[in-house]
């Protein structure tokens, strides 16, 4: 899959996805006919609180470059973001990073990169958790904890959107 992050004359990234043939929208809480295709755009319901998670569960694809997710507020277009984005996630292969920023009323803050571990390996499930607490996310892949990301966008009830792209296949969302 073909992925461009370019930048537009105000220095912000747009993402640019391919465009669907179907006009529904992809969605976290559809059900059974729920469409979980890379890259994915879907509603998270009533917002991010402490206490609520977000669990993605997927497999690594054969020849991984890099692969994204994000926790937004509102769903932008196909071509550009959000102006709040609260958690950007970017896996990268080449390196073994697992780069995290935000992104605060068009303005992206550094990216934080230590981890402990990396956990994601081609050809491989995986289980992400994004747990949510009152001034942080905690995310761990397969229970293991990878990182915590304090709280950039503060208004977590406005966190209502996950972006998923790149060199993954879905397999669940919850």
């Amino acid at each position: 899959m073909a992925e461009t992050g370019r930048v537009t004359a105000q220095g912000r990234k747009k993402w640019v996805f391919p465009q669907r043939r179907s006009t529904e929208e992809n969605k976290p809480d559809g059900g059974a006919e729920r469409n979980l295709a890379v890259p994915f755009r879907g509603h998270v319901p009533g917002g991010m609180r402490p206490g609520k998670k977000v669990v993605v569960v997927a497999v690594v694809d054969s020849r991984p470059d890099r692969f994204y997710v994000a926790l937004t507020c509102g769903c932008g277009t196909s071509r550009e973001p959000p102006p709040d984005v609260a958690l950007e996630l970017c896996v990268r292969f080449r390196d073994r990073q697992v780069l995290r920023r935000a992104c605060v009323s068009g303005s992206w803050g550094d990216a934080d990169r230590a981890v402990p571990f990396f956990p994601f390996i081609r050809d491989q499930p995986f289980k992400m958790e994004i747990h949510c607490e009152q001034s942080r996310f905690r995310v761990f892949v397969d229970g293991q904890q990878l990182f915590d990301f304090h709280h950039r966008v503060t208004s977590l009830s406005d966190i209502d959107t996950l972006w998923i792209k790149g060199s993954v296949t879905i397999t669940k969302l919850a």
